[in-house]
């Protein structure tokens, strides 16, 4: 099937339209994200709270309303009870063992950061201690070449006075 030349619109932007456009992906880190909230969610005292109303209501229920009423009796050792538990406990500990893998991880990339960031900031501090180690040398230097200076000053003037004589010499004899 061949398609349509379509003229382009020139007050749309240019891209993907129509049948070809994608919907946006969920995120693939929602699961992730998903096992955090609820390790979070479980060591609140929120939850423990209302875990422990739950099975509050659950034993008061089942032991204090008519036989007929009840659902989970206290003859059979509340069975329902320690079937929902169980579940619960089931999910709750791979999810926190989920999360704290990502958080592992996450701690894993910034030891390495840290690790970087440190090696960063050697080679930083060994670069300014040489720079500082260089500006001595040149300030050193530049006190003996202050001296040197001095002392050649000296030696200029007392030559530039040997030599000024003689030019006034040679001056008058190539006037005479």
């Amino acid at each position: 099937m061949a398609r349509a030349n379509r003229v382009p619109a020139l007050d749309a932007p240019r891209g993907r339209s129509g049948v070809l456009q994608r919907a946006p992906q969920p995120s693939r880190d929602r699961f992730g994200r998903f096992t955090e909230w609820i390790a979070r969610a479980m060591g609140t005292p929120a939850f423990l709270m209302s875990l422990t109303m739950f099975c509050v209501a659950w034993l008061a229920w089942n032991t204090l309303m008519p036989i007929e009423l009840r659902f989970d009796s206290a003859a059979n050792g509340f069975t329902a009870l320690t079937l929902v538990l169980s579940l619960q406990a089931s999910y709750a500990a791979p999810l926190i063992l989920l999360a704290q893998n990502r958080q592992d991880d996450r701690d894993r990339v910034q030891i390495q950061q840290d690790r970087q960031r440190a090696e960063r900031n050697l080679a930083d501090t060994e670069y300014l201690a040489r720079e500082v180690v260089a500006l001595r040398m040149t300030v050193a230097d530049l006190s003996n070449e202050l001296l040197t200076k001095d002392v050649l000053r000296a030696e200029l003037r007392s030559l530039l006075e040997k030599v000024e004589p003689r030019a006034e010499q040679e001056d008058e004899r190539g006037q005479n």
